[in-house]
């Protein structure tokens, strides 16, 4: 009887560098999510944090497109990209209003105010019912993340 086929012994290094390049990949999904989110709350002058459904069920489905394999890990992935998404649409939003209340340029405010006070600005303006979206979409993200099973015949 022939032995059982070993599992190949996988580069440790190459497996870091396969992390570091999915954080990566996932910071930059949730900024880019986070500045489309920002287009249509800033054209409608409100917030807009019912649009956390669609970019979440979308940012799980294009994370898990990407992932070989996608289990746990890809939903993870999908709530993170989620949640910063949410977060950096509030902090330009935070960002939006102070340049509209002083009177200076968008990029003004976002230069002179710094990322920890419009954090704290973008805290102090959200609602329940605004956390309760994030985390329905981030919950969306997940489930979408998942393999799904193939159906049976």
């Amino acid at each position: 009887m022939p032995a059982p086929a070993s599992r190949p012994v996988r580069n440790p290094l190459r497996t870091l560098a396969s992390y570091l390049l999915a954080l990566l990949s996932v910071a930059m999904l949730g900024l880019a999510a986070g500045a489309v989110w920002m287009l249509p709350t800033m054209y409608t002058g409100r917030s807009m944090p019912w649009l956390a459904l669609p970019l979440g069920w979308l940012l799980g489905r294009v994370i898990r497109s990407w992932i070989r394999q996608a289990s746990l890990g890809a939903a993870v992935l999908a709530v993170m990209a989620t949640m910063l998404a949410a977060t950096y649409v509030s902090m330009l939003t935070a960002a939006a209003y102070l340049a509209w209340n002083m009177g200076i340029d968008f990029t003004d405010a976002l230069a002179t105010a710094g990322s920890g006070m419009l954090l704290q600005l973008a805290k102090l303006t959200l609602a329940p019912a605004d956390l309760v979206c994030f985390a329905a979409g981030s919950a969306l993200a997940a489930w979408a993340a998942l393999p799904r099973k193939a159906p049976s015949p």
